[in-house]
């Protein structure tokens, strides 16, 4: 059918009727009542009830019955026709799914909003993009905006016909079934097999999922279609048919079909155009520009029935999606993995599957992390240190050296006492162990999950997807002016020269110093913050703030690093998205990872380097009385409090953790409804009748999935693998946290997907991408960032120097006078001394005590230097710091030495597909002679 043709058909729009309405007396219209109330019968949904609700009533026998007779008559009647409209609806949203003969499916759906002022320039675009799109063999359908709900949308719909359905799949190597897998249950252990036989809560129910057939795949070719499962042989007519051509090819392989078409068609005339090599093309260009407002495959129809699952079956496969996954009873369940990946594509499952990994993986190191935080609960008073602090009468009322330069005054150790007792939580020998067992978990963690992926990959059809299926981006294409011939297709490819290569990856990289540098400026600020902001509480005469001013400026400083945090990504993002762009590349797979590297190099900086600089430098550099270090704006450092910094690292790591948890779950949850709230009830104020809220109008006002897909999602958890790797020395239960988060995170995903999204292009991936980089990176960093907490942030070196080194009694009592100095107040610098000495508490203060390992020098008056203890305590860090690393190097070689990348079944059942494959040539060729010799002789 020619442009023109499809336009007489439907001029503007839809002809008025076509489709059913809802109106009390439109029957189920022509060609779709046995069509589609046969799909209701078998889902049980007919309730024996006529469509058409124009049946007559009697009214003479009414007036002949008593009144509470016809009440009652009435409200059957209403009741009834209440049960008939829903009936009716539900025919109507089922004949929205296909075109108007009820047989074609609606691939895709193309929705503009044209205006009475609209440029005319739209409009030619439009036209000239579905005349290209026909004659590149789709099939199309208008609806226009007086069939729609809200009376101002067009919508046209697209259908992929059979024969470039074929073709296309043989272009893009669809991989099709094509036997049975025989050794599936061969290569099953006996462990695996006994296992299967006891029953467990976290299993999906067979009944309502069972169980599906899994076969060897092969690229599809036309000229071997008799090789694939859904083709039966006929020997009398001589000929390979197919079973079911609306099954053959699965919804998600029709949708990414038919979008490979939409994104090369072209929207001007060759002709017009100047250079044939300023691409016009693609669909993605006309969303942008508004000519279509939105591009997007249709669900499969509701997500929600009123009937049971167990007792009539599913509706479709998004209402099977819903009530096994996306439900939040279903928290404990495991995923219908397969069922996910049908639906949404490969990439979409990919990432469900590393989310449901990682989180089974994180149960056993959040039971050890509470393990440790209950040891440290249940031997909070034995902590000798602390209790001297809170409780020995001469220690407590040691007078300490002011915190700050003359607003401060002296201060008693016991006021430390809260301090020093909730830090012992933190920094026991429990946590010390837990850091290194988290350190060698995530060596376990991504070898496993190399093993898992391996499985995907296999039983997905992807192993060799980024390799062999890859196409050009079309925005590459379109970018690009220079051409040259591909050397290993013999096909001319756009080509970016070296030198331009070069120069756009200088310039993006000396963009993203710049912006990284900022990031770093924003930690500054608030460093400066702290160091005020300290000043002022230590210097309050109100001793319920100053006892507290630590925990009051660690609290909001790290809230307000929150905010910054959170402003900052959305500024960097449109930053990051630039740079990318800028530097051309030539594979979506390639856009991806040069955007996530930037992306997470500026997250990396924005969430992390507050906790780095209170790990590692604050009171690192302070200095000593009467020599304070005043480089940094010549003020004086903070410094941590006698028992520490580390509780200071947990307030910051917790506060920015769960903070950040709790703000991306409500905003998840809240925009996506809100979304869907706001465009759906511009909808519905259309109360008429006549008008069906069609599928692909109810898909319309869905929101759609970001511009940037999962990359969201995926850093989010990477972002949060961080924090639970690289810190967990100083907070052990981030492992329970995160969780608890994704246990959340995953039925919150997976309720977006299902209920508020548009349904996303089921897009092809061969695994997370760049991102098992980045984890492997944050793993590294994590055992150096665990070692040096526990060395030089805790003080379990320390403890351990003077346990078995200057303990009289091999016990920690004299730890605290022990890891404090003297110093004589004669020779404070001037802008050190107190203003207020308080001498009514303090009397004459002649020396005050501060946390170092420093003595009198007697050679040199005012003169203090490090004692032999400080020494001894460095080398013991140092070593500690080589031997942790050491131990789980050698932990992790040895993991990747003994767990093979592959599954040894994988790699039969691989083998025994590249052998089927190629038998199925070998088949074919012996066919196709058989033929050839059997049209002879009959000739």
């Amino acid at each position: 059918m020619e442009y023109s043709e499809l336009q007489e058909v439907a001029p503007g729009g839809s002809e008025p009727g076509l489709y059913p309405s809802v109106s009390d007396n439109s029957p189920a219209p022509i060609g779709f009542e046995g069509h589609v109330q046969s799909e209701l019968k078998e889902n049980g949904e007919d309730n024996s009830v006529s469509v058409n609700m124009d049946s007559p009533q009697n009214e003479e026998a009414g007036e002949d019955e008593e009144g509470g007779a016809k009440v009652e008559k009435d409200k059957e009647e209403e009741e009834t026709k209440l049960i008939d409209r829903f009936t009716q609806q539900m025919i109507n949203e089922k004949a929205t799914l296909v075109f108007r003969d009820g047989k074609r499916k609606i691939d895709y759906v193309l929705a503009y909003e044209p205006e009475d002022n609209e440029d005319l320039k739209k409009e030619q675009r439009r036209n000239t993009f579905e005349k290209n799109l026909i004659e590149e063999g789709l099939e199309l359908e208008h609806e226009g905006k007086e069939t729609s709900k809200n009376g101002k949308t067009c919508f046209t719909k697209v259908h992929v016909p059979w024969e470039t359905m074929l073709r296309y799949a043989e272009l893009l190597n669809v991989k099709m079934p094509l036997a049975v897998n025989d050794m599936e249950t061969q290569l099953e252990s006996c462990f695996e097999n006994c296992w299967k036989k006891f029953p467990s809560p976290f299993e999906l129910d067979e009944d309502l999922l069972p169980e599906e057939p899994n076969y060897f795949t092969a690229p599809f070719n036309r000229s071997r279609m008799d090789q694939y499962i859904g083709v039966e042989y006929i020997d009398k007519e001589g000929q390979f048919v197919i079973k079911d051509k609306d099954t053959f090819f699965t919804h998600a392989q029709r949708s990414k079909i038919c979008y490979e078409i939409l994104s090369r068609a072209h929207f001007l005339d060759l002709d017009d155009d100047d250079d044939k090599f300023n691409k016009k093309f693609g669909v993605r260009k006309l969303v942008d520009n508004q000519t279509y407002n939105a591009a997007y495959p249709l669900h499969d129809g509701r997500y929600h029935s009123d009937h049971s699952l167990l007792t009539v079956g599913k509706d479709n496969d998004r209402h099977l999606l819903y009530e096994l996954w996306a439900r939040p009873g279903r928290w404990y369940k495991y995923q219908p993995l397969d069922q996910i990946r049908g639906y949404f594509g490969e990439k979409v499952g990919i990432y469900f599957s590393w989310l449901g990994f990682y989180t089974s993986m994180l149960i056993p190191v959040a039971i050890a992390g509470v393990v440790a935080f209950i040891y440290g609960l249940a031997t909070i008073m034995d902590d000798v240190p602390s209790t001297e602090i809170c409780e020995d009468p001469v220690i407590s009322n040691y007078t300490m050296c002011p915190m700050c330069d003359q607003r401060c005054s002296y201060w008693h150790l016991s006021d430390s006492c809260t301090y020093s007792r909730a830090t012992y939580l933190f920094d026991n020998p429990a946590t010390v162990c837990f850091a290194i067992v988290m350190a060698l978990w995530a060596s376990f963690f991504l070898e496993f999950w190399k093993r898992r992926q391996a499985e995907i990959e296999y039983e997905w059809d992807v192993a060799d997807f980024e390799e062999g299926e890859e196409t050009v981006r079309p925005e590459y294409e379109a970018s690009v002016s220079r051409r040259r011939t591909n050397p290993v297709t013999n096909r001319e490819e756009p080509y970016v020269p070296g030198w331009s290569k070069g120069f756009r990856y200088f310039t993006s990289f000396s963009i993203l110093l710049f912006f990284l540098a900022l990031v770093l400026a924003a930690v500054f600020s608030v460093i400066l913050y702290r160091i005020v902001m300290s000043a002022i509480l230590y210097g309050n005469s109100e001793s319920i703030i100053k006892t507290r001013a630590s925990f009051i400026s660690s609290i909001s400083a790290a809230c307000i690093n929150l905010v910054i945090i959170l402003i900052l990504n959305m500024f960097y993002q449109r930053v990051a998205y630039f740079l990318t762009e800028l530097e051309q590349h030539r594979t979506l797979t390639e856009w991806e990872d040069a955007f996530t590297f930037k992306m997470f190099l500026f997250q990396f900086v924005n969430f992390y380097s507050s906790i780095f600089y209170i790990a590692f430098f604050k009171g690192k550099f302070v200095g000593r009385p009467g020599d304070y270090n005043r480089s940094l704006l010549d003020k004086r450092q903070e410094e941590c409090d006698p028992s520490g910094c580390l509780i200071e690292l947990c307030i910051q790591l917790g506060i920015v953790m769960v903070g950040k948890q709790i703000i991306n779950n409500v905003k998840e949850i809240l925009i996506p409804k809100l979304m869907v709230w706001f465009r759906s009830r511009q909808s519905l104020k259309e109360t008429s009748e006549e008008k069906v809220y069609s599928r692909w109008e109810q898909d319309y006002n869905l929101a759609s999935m970001p511009a940037l897909g999962l990359f969201d999602e995926y850093l989010e958890m990477v972002i949060q693998y961080g924090f639970v790797t690289i810190f967990v020395a100083a907070f052990p239960l981030a492992p329970l946290f995160a969780l608890l988060n994704n246990v959340i995170e995953i039925r919150v995903d997976a309720y977006k997907f299902t209920t508020q999204w548009k349904r996303p292009l089921a897009e092809r991936a061969q695994d997370i991408g760049i991102w098992f980089g980045i984890l492997r990176g944050i793993s590294a960093i994590a055992v150096i960032s665990n070692a040096a907490i526990i060395a030089f942030t805790s003080e379990f070196i320390p403890k351990l120097v003077y346990l078995y080194g200057y303990s009289p009694d091999q016990t920690l009592s004299g730890y605290t006078n022990f890891s404090l100095s003297e110093f004589k107040v004669q020779y404070f610098a001037p802008q050190s001394v107190p203003d207020d000495p308080k001498m009514e508490i303090f009397g004459n203060v002649t020396q005050c005590r501060y946390r170092g390992y420093f003595a009198d020098d007697p050679s040199s008056p005012g003169e203090y230097k490090y004692t032999m203890a400080y020494w001894h305590i460095l080398a013991a860090k140092l070593a500690f710091v080589v031997v942790f690393e050491n131990l789980v190097v050698f932990c992790t070689w040895l993991v990747m030495y003994l767990v093979p990348d592959m599954p040894y079944k994988v790699k039969l059942q691989m083998l025994r597909e590249n052998f089927l494959a190629k038998e199925a040539l070998f088949s074919a060729d012996s066919i196709q002679k058989q033929r050839e010799r059997k049209n002879a002789s009959s000739n």
